[in-house]
């Protein structure tokens, strides 16, 4: 699960505001602390009325969605109905707000990662005084993991029909239908359960 939310740290953040549930699509990153304890670290814009709640302590749900397919129930032995198959992980936490130090350290290690993929890499600590002033529209927050639960439905309960269910999402060739092919051929290795 770690591993999956690493790879798919494009999450959305959801909380209470005014007993209203609130989301957001943002980055997050997994960060694994002293004796074993998980925390999610982002920032969020301070035009985004949500981060007002973050002043109250709160539980709150992080989503982290890989990718998904529908199934065609023509790809079954048997008459059956269609189906979705997808990959995603909830974490559950207590949130906090950064200082200032600590949101900007998160940034740096953001930006470090991904911009190693970069022809032409930037870095915070390479951009200007007028750049940087930016940092203070946004609030930094961590998130305490308390509890993480994983859904990944792969077509496991059709293991007679997998070799069919792959040859047709591979025939799709759009990401998410590969993608969940791929991870089905990944169940079926011996070990992988």
């Amino acid at each position: 699960m770690k591993e999956f939310i690493r790879e798919h740290s494009f999450g959305i953040l959801v909380n209470q505001v005014n007993n209203k549930p609130v989301a957001t699509h943002l980055p997050m990153e997994l960060e694994e602390m002293a004796h074993g304890k998980l925390q999610l670290v982002g920032h969020i814009a301070k035009a985004n009325p949500q981060w007002h709640a973050f002043k109250e302590p709160q539980q709150v749900l992080c989503i982290f969605n890989g990718p998904h397919a529908y199934v065609s129930s023509s790809w079954y032995r048997e008459e059956e109905v269609p189906t979705w198959d997808y990959m995603a992980v909830h974490v559950y936490g207590r949130l906090e707000v950064l200082g200032q130090d600590a949101l900007y350290a998160s940034l740096e290690r953001l930006v470090t990662r991904y911009e190693k993929q970069s022809k032409e890499p930037v870095s915070l600590s390479g951009m200007s005084v007028k750049t940087l002033r930016q940092i203070h529209g946004i609030v930094g927050f961590k998130v305490a993991v308390d509890d993480v639960q994983a859904a990944y439905k792969l077509s496991q309960g059709r293991p007679g029909d997998h070799a069919r269910i792959i040859q047709e999402l591979e025939a799709r060739g759009d990401a998410g239908s590969r993608a969940v092919a791929e991870a089905i051929k990944k169940q079926e290795e011996p070990g992988s359960k």
